[in-house]
């Protein structure tokens, strides 16, 4: 089941499996799967509802929200082209018109159908374009991926209980032990509109992706390991129903879909574009500001970082003009310049402007590449747009950026004061001059 990818700048192939199972207490099987290597479209829905009407809104949702892709085929291949028209927000934008096209097919046919009324479904849904991968999710079906034997939930669960800890209603510890309910706040199809979440991720050789509804996650809540130790088996099949028989013996009260997708890059990886990845989410993750986020949280950061060369020379910001961006060096080195005085020599892991993503002020002062160089960079519009989104990445981001201002404000002052020890020394009467009134 593995196969060239034609949606790929690249050599890149892709192998997948899904299978469903009804499990061993419910009466009917109301998830609904598709795989579509034309489009490398893959999805998973988990519908909900009496007198199988579960099953039948994970269908509609199937159905609609893979032909609103397979509508839009040209923007795929003209965003492959690398011509910067579309861009990755253009994908992102297009699956979320196509999960609310969906809820809103559904919802419709809940109104004409009173059997119907109020059915719905989750759904979560990976779409592969060249070296990127494209995740949506809403409800509580989860996206996993397995890089470097280290398991990663992509997806968060719409549930209450997540819901109000994201918001800072409740601090996750108080909510575990109020146990709160894991209903699920998001749906295709209970309202016109879903709210769906999106991820890019960029691909690795070795990459490999889980899709599945809550009918298999809900085992493996207590032995994520374990379930990366499944999705590591080489065999794709073997794999989902070892996973589907795991879920099967510890009650199987839910069914129980998963696919599994294997990514390769043939006999010839690129391994100068895994040393830049790896590098990016090396040096982000050590800068003050994002220290502090999880796997995921970074993953929500790197997808709007880009990454800029510079010739020897070449100014990367201008003294005086108002900032947007934040820059962190990841090859070459740069000088810091105020007007003709040399500041500092920047080298790879330094970073400058992380304030220009909070504030539009002027920059204080000149950067200008020093030999060639590579640096990533991340925009203020971009960067509001996740935390748009992501409200307890925004929480951790707003603490993050106290601390760095606070840091700031004690470094100068320590500054300042062995500035005046040394004045002072120095000049012992320069302390009457400037406060009369001390004598």
């Amino acid at each position: 089941m593995g196969q060239k990818s034609p949606m790929s700048q690249m050599a890149i192939e892709i192998q997948h499996c899904g299978l469903t199972d009804i499990g061993r207490l419910r009466q009917q099987n109301e998830d609904n799967f598709l795989a579509d290597p034309r489009l490398n479209l893959f999805i998973v829905c988990d519908g909900m509802g009496g007198h199988a009407a579960g099953e039948v809104a994970s269908k509609i949702a199937v159905q609609t929200f893979h032909n609103e892709i397979w509508k839009e085929q040209g923007l795929l291949r003209r965003y492959l082209d690398e011509n910067d028209t579309p861009n990755k927000q253009d994908i992102l934008n297009l699956m979320s018109f196509a999960a609310n096209r969906a809820s809103s097919e559904v919802h419709a046919e809940s109104l004409r159908n009173n059997e119907q009324s109020g059915m719905g479904t989750t759904l979560v849904s990976i779409l592969i374009a060249g070296t990127k991968a494209f995740i949506l999710n809403v409800g509580d079906s989860r996206a996993y991926m397995l890089r470097n034997n280290s398991l990663e939930q992509l997806t968060t669960d719409h549930t209450v209980f997540n819901e109000l800890v994201s918001s800072g209603q409740l601090a996750q510890n108080h909510a575990e032990k109020l146990g709160l309910s894991n209903s699920i706040t998001r749906a295709i199809g209970t309202l016109e509109y879903a709210k769906p979440e999106t991820l890019v991720v960029d691909l690795l050789h070795g990459d490999r992706f889980l899709l599945c509804s809550d009918g298999l996650s809900h085992y493996f809540e207590e032995e994520v390991q374990m379930l990366g130790s499944i999705l590591a088996i080489s065999n794709l099949e073997h794999a989902v129903q070892t996973m589907i028989n795991a879920a099967n013996e510890a009650g199987g009260g839910d069914n129980i879909t998963a696919i599994t997708l294997s990514i390769s890059e043939g006999e010839q990886p690129d391994e100068q574009r895994a040393r830049t990845l790896q590098l990016k989410h090396e040096l982000l993750s050590q800068i003050p500001l994002f220290k502090q986020l999880d796997e995921r949280e970074l993953l929500h950061v790197l997808q709007v970082t880009a990454v800029i060369s510079y010739q020897d020379g070449q100014t990367i910001i201008n003294e005086g003009e108002e900032g947007d961006s934040l820059f962190i060096i990841l090859k070459g080195q740069a000088n810091v310049k105020k007007g003709t005085n040399e500041l500092a020599l920047l080298v790879a892991g330094d970073h400058f402007g992380e304030m220009a993503l909070v504030r539009g002020e002027p920059r204080s002062a000149s950067v200008i590449s020093k030999g060639p160089s590579e640096l990533m960079v991340i925009r203020r519009a971009e960067f509001f747009e996740i935390l748009r989104q992501e409200h307890q990445l925004a929480v951790k981001l707003l603490w993050q950026f106290l601390g760095v201002l606070s840091n700031r404000f004690a470094n100068t002052n320590t500054e300042l004061g062995k500035a005046k020890e040394a004045l002072a020394s120095e000049a012992p009467g320069w302390q009457q001059i400037f406060n009369p009134e001390s004598e």
